[in-house]
């Protein structure tokens, strides 16, 4: 397994590398202090499991490391790293299209438990962003912005089908429904169709709530099929 990890502190990617090689025996972390380090070596290596990105590196500012990775290797599930925890940051990062928000005063133990969830094919947010007075989020329509308001999410009564699981997939790791569209072989119509389905099974408004969501719930991706 390969981890990207990318933070300008030295001390820091020292000590979260021996947490990394915790999680397997042939784990292997490859280091980079910012944001152009970053992608040279990503297309240096063939496959990257992983990135954990922090969003204060020093030639980049705040989301915009986050969003080219996102549009660069849109497959690639990507962990925000921070030293804020706030939910304005939270959920800008989510609504980019991380995977998991880890903040860095966040014990090792911790740590491994969310990275876990994460290659698992979950997303891991901190607990205490999912007190209902913390998280989203109902989409404001008028301005792009997500208002922060509580909210439940329930599991489906009736589950999900393979293909609502699989667009429930893309849409968390924030592919646009053009790109799901083509992943899936689906026709722009019918794959409105099935995020709506999706959003109305879980009780949600947004791509944003349905990642609450599924970190709420524990919803996890198993292998793709049928794609």
């Amino acid at each position: 397994m390969k981890i990207m990890l990318v933070d300008d502190h030295a001390l820091f990617r020292e000590g979260l590398r021996l947490v990394l090689t915790q999680l397997e025996p042939d784990t292997e972390v490859v280091e980079a202090e910012n944001c152009a380090q970053a992608f040279v070596a990503a297309r240096q290596r063939n496959h990257l499991d992983l990135v954990l990105l922090d969003l204060s590196l020093p030639d980049v500012f705040g989301m915009d490391g986050l969003r080219r990775f996102r549009n660069e290797y849109p497959g690639l599930p990507v962990v925000v790293l921070s030293g804020r925890d706030d939910r304005a940051t939270i959920v800008e990062a989510l609504d980019v299209g991380a995977m998991g928000f880890i903040p860095k005063s966040s014990t090792s133990r911790v740590m491994m438990s969310a990275l876990q969830l994460v290659l698992a094919k979950g997303v891991y947010i901190p607990p205490a962003a999912l007190t209902s007075s913390s998280l989203p989020l109902a989409a404001n329509e008028s301005n792009g912005e997500s208002e922060l308001a509580p909210h439940t999410p329930r599991f489906p009564e009736k589950g999900l089908t393979e293909r609502q699981m699989q667009v429930l997939e893309l849409l968390v790791q924030g592919k646009p429904t053009k790109l799901i569209c083509r992943e899936l072989g689906l026709a722009e119509g019918t794959a409105k169709v099935h995020i709506a389905s999706v959003f109305r099974a879980l009780h949600v408004a947004n791509r944003t709530q349905a990642v609450v969501a599924v970190s709420q719930l524990g919803i996890t991706f198993g292998p793709s099929r049928g794609r």
